[in-house]
């Protein structure tokens, strides 16, 4: 079974496929028509407006991605857990880890379900994971165990993420990879406050002291900013300077049986090595 497909969009919805169940999601920047008949969109086992319609699905289910079993949910902002368009960028960092050998320190900022924490402790690497929301750390942990992957160097993190980088600069820690999906505004949990274009500069301040002498890798996936990729490519030659390669994209998906392509968010890679 599939792990995700997109099978149709248009006149401001989604029409996806999370392994056996068919969500219909709200998307405003989809302005332009349905490719399918309205019938099949009506087919949908649930349908998010304010809040979901569920027709024939539970509000929990499983999916497995690559070995990997991951526990999706109806959450009240029409979000299932996962981001699927960022199969590539799970693919990318279990290369690299691979790459550069067992044993890399990797962090994990705003973590969200632990996804890529999992890919890159399956790995090899030991992970330590900062999310604000002591919810989302449980389910992350949960499926690390639905994973098999109980045994594996994870660290679980409840905490705001530039306190925790300053914190950890203070101690002397260091990162060999920063893996980070920072939202466009966010609370820590103690009600810090996070604005994209206001913090992210600071919390890339703070990670230049404790990224190690030989870092293999650093990510930054984005979402729902006004600006472009090439804003993430810039603060990574700020960050990294001229030590290694940076690439900058947006996050697509390709609809089933048609040319189209949806654009999601935007991403901004570092690397060094290959």
């Amino acid at each position: 079974m599939d792990f995700y497909q997109l099978l149709d969009s248009g006149e401001g919805e989604r029409l996806e496929k999370f392994g056996k169940y068919v969500l219909r999601r709200p998307d405003p920047q989809i302005i332009w028509k349905r490719s399918l008949q309205k019938e099949e969109w009506e087919k949908a086992d649930a349908v998010f407006t304010s809040d979901w319609d569920i027709k024939n699905m539970p509000r929990e289910w499983m999916v497995e991605w690559e070995g990997l079993k991951l526990e999706l949910k109806l959450t009240p902002f029409k979000h299932t857990g996962i981001f699927p368009e960022q199969m590539s960028q799970w693919q990318w960092i279990r290369e690299r880890i691979a790459f550069s050998g067992q044993g890399l320190e990797v962090l994990n900022l705003f973590g969200y379900t632990g996804v890529a924490s999992l890919v890159a402790a399956a790995a090899g690497a030991s992970v330590v994971h900062v999310d604000a929301s002591r919810s989302t750390i449980g389910w992350a942990r949960k499926n690390q165990e639905l994973s098999g992957l109980k045994d594996k160097p994870i660290r679980w993190i409840l905490d705001d993420t530039v306190k925790f980088v300053l914190r950890e600069a203070r101690r002397g820690n260091k990162y060999d990879a920063v893996i980070m999906d920072p939202p466009v505004y966010g609370h820590g949990p103690e009600g810090e406050v996070w604005q994209f274009n206001k913090s992210l500069p600071v919390l890339l301040e703070a990670l230049a002291k404790i990224i190690s002498d030989d870092p293999k890798f650093i990510i930054i996936n984005a979402y729902a900013i006004s600006t472009s990729a090439y804003t993430l490519g810039n603060v990574l030659k700020d960050l990294m300077g001229d030590k290694g390669k940076i690439e900058t994209g947006e996050h697509l998906v390709k609809q089933e049986g048609s040319d189209r392509i949806l654009s999601t968010g935007i991403w901004g890679r570092w690397s060094k090595g290959i």
